[in-house]
C-alpha cells in the first residue's frame, strides 16, 4: 500500500539510502544530496525538517516539505512541496517537485505518489491552482499530471507548464 510520510528521524536510514542513491539531476529534479555519507545527511535532515518549518531558509527560498512515498516499508519516491510561490517558483519550477525510483516507475506510483499529495495539500495552498512543470522529453511524468486533473497552462521550447485546479 501506497502512503506518504514526511521526512523524520525515524527512518534516517532509509531515506538516506534512497536520497543518496537520487542522480544530481533526472529529468529537472535537483538532489544535492547525491552519495552523501550517513554523517552529513544527519545534518542535513536537520535542515530539511527546519525547512518545513520556515526555518534555515538561504535567501529567497520558502518553506519546503520532503516527502517520500512508501510502498509498506520500502521508499520509492520523494515528493518536495513548496508551501507558496515566489515570482521565480511561478515561472519556474512551482509548487512540486518529484523523483520515482526507477525500478517503480511505470507501476503508477508517481500517479498515486501524486494524488496523495494533493489530497495533502490543497488546503494549505493559497493559489487557485498547483503549479507544476515538466521537461517536453518526460512524457511519462507529463502523463502522472494530467492524470490528476493538470492540464498545460503553457509551454517553452524545453518544458510544459502544468497547473491543477485546487
Amino acid at each position: 500500500m501506497l502512503y506518504l510520510k514526511a521526512a523524520n528521524y525515524d527512518d534516517i536510514e532509509k531515506e538516506w539510502l534512497f536520497q543518496r542513491s537520487i542522480p544530481v539531476d533526472e529529468n529537472g529534479f535537483i538532489n544535492d544530496y547525491h552519495g552523501i555519507s550517513r554523517q552529513d545527511f544527519g545534518t542535513a535532515l536537520d535542515t530539511i525538517i527546519a525547512q518545513s518549518r520556515g526555518e534555515c531558509l538561504p535567501e529567497g527560498y520558502v518553506p519546503q516539505t520532503v516527502y517520500y512515498l512508501l510502498d509498506d516499508d520500502t521508499i520509492v519516491g520523494t515528493f518536495h512541496f513548496r508551501h507558496y510561490l515566489t515570482e521565480a517558483l511561478a515561472g519556474g519550477s512551482g509548487h512540486i517537485g518529484y523523483y520515482i525510483a526507477p525500478e517503480y516507475r511505470g507501476r503508477g506510483c508517481g500517479t498515486q505518489g501524486l494524488k496523495l499529495l494533493l489530497d495533502e495539500i490543497r488546503g494549505a495552498v493559497a493559489e487557485e491552482e498547483i503549479y507544476l512543470r515538466v521537461n517536453r522529453d518526460n512524457p511519462a511524468s507529463l502523463r502522472v499530471m494530467l492524470s490528476n486533473g493538470g492540464y498545460i497552462h503553457h509551454e517553452d521550447e524545453d518544458k510544459y507548464y502544468v497547473r491543477i485546479p485546487k
